[in-house]
């Protein structure tokens, strides 16, 4: 079984803390060193960023992280060399989240493929349409057990999220809101009406929630309907103001307050 389903499916309490970085930052290769400690610190999954030049979804912060990683010479094929030895000390759920456009250059099926030789468990791409997956990538992606996870907001209809849902393998990523990443950092009526309506609908594939997240209560409020959430630009804020050496710390305020 893939190991984001295994995490998914721990018969537990503790609600899911996903961690986004930009790989290649602040350091080229502080890329491995982060991922082990955000292991030994508790994080339950990790978002690895491929950085890209035109990032539509990412705020300022993870904006400015992704060009500092470009300038300090990061690539795909800088990252899979990073990450070729992972497993050996790591075993939670590994994603990397990217744009098509470098997935595309690489070729999909040589992505996919070094993917899963490397142990990368799934795949965040959010400009590559449902549709377009569904029709071209969904065999490659499957002959090579990755796992492709798609993004909802609180504008989508309920027809496409339960399409989403139909050809998903792992969780949703509920959007909290219909901003960038890192504009937010505490959820109104209107979101946890939101969060609510979702977890209503009984969906097969279980939800985390992204964007706005970055404190205990925050996290808090965004599990209290879904599995669980993930934190991106409050961890790259960090990194940039404490450096690699207080992960620990960051995490724990997180997880306990």
């Amino acid at each position: 079984m893939n190991r984001i389903n295994q995490k998914l499916q721990e018969k537990t309490n503790e609600k899911l803390l996903s961690i986004y970085f930009t790989a290649g930052y602040p350091n080229l290769n502080d890329t491995t060193s982060i991922i082990q400690d955000l292991e030994k610190s508790g994080v339950g999954m990790i978002e690895i960023g491929l950085p890209f030049s035109d990032p539509l979804a990412d705020g300022p912060t993870i904006q400015a992280s992704s060009t500092q990683a470009l300038k300090n010479g990061m690539t795909t094929e800088v990252l899979f060399n990073q990450l070729k030895d992972i497993r050996k000390t790591v075993n939670i759920p590994l994603v990397i989240m990217g744009y098509f456009n470098p997935i595309l250059q690489y070729g999909v099926e040589a992505f996919c493929k070094k993917c899963q030789e490397i142990g990368i468990d799934g795949l965040i791409i959010p400009d590559l349409p449902v549709d377009v997956y569904n029709d071209q990538y969904k065999t490659i992606f499957e002959k090579y057990d990755i796992i492709n996870v798609f993004l909802i907001t609180p504008q989508t209809s309920e027809e496409r999220i339960r399409f989403i849902d139909s050809i998903s393998k792992g969780f949703i990523y509920m959007v909290s809101s219909a901003s960038v990443t890192g504009s937010s950092s505490d959820f109104g009526d209107v979101q946890t009406e939101y969060f609510k309506r979702i977890a209503n609908m009984k969906l097969k594939n279980p939800q985390v929630i992204g964007f706005g997240i970055s404190d205990h209560t925050s996290f808090m409020q965004a599990t209290t309907d879904a599995r669980g959430a993930i934190i991106g630009s409050a961890f790259i804020k960090h990194l940039n103001s404490e450096g690699t050496g207080k992960i620990h710390r960051f995490i724990g305020d997180i997880l306990e307050a």
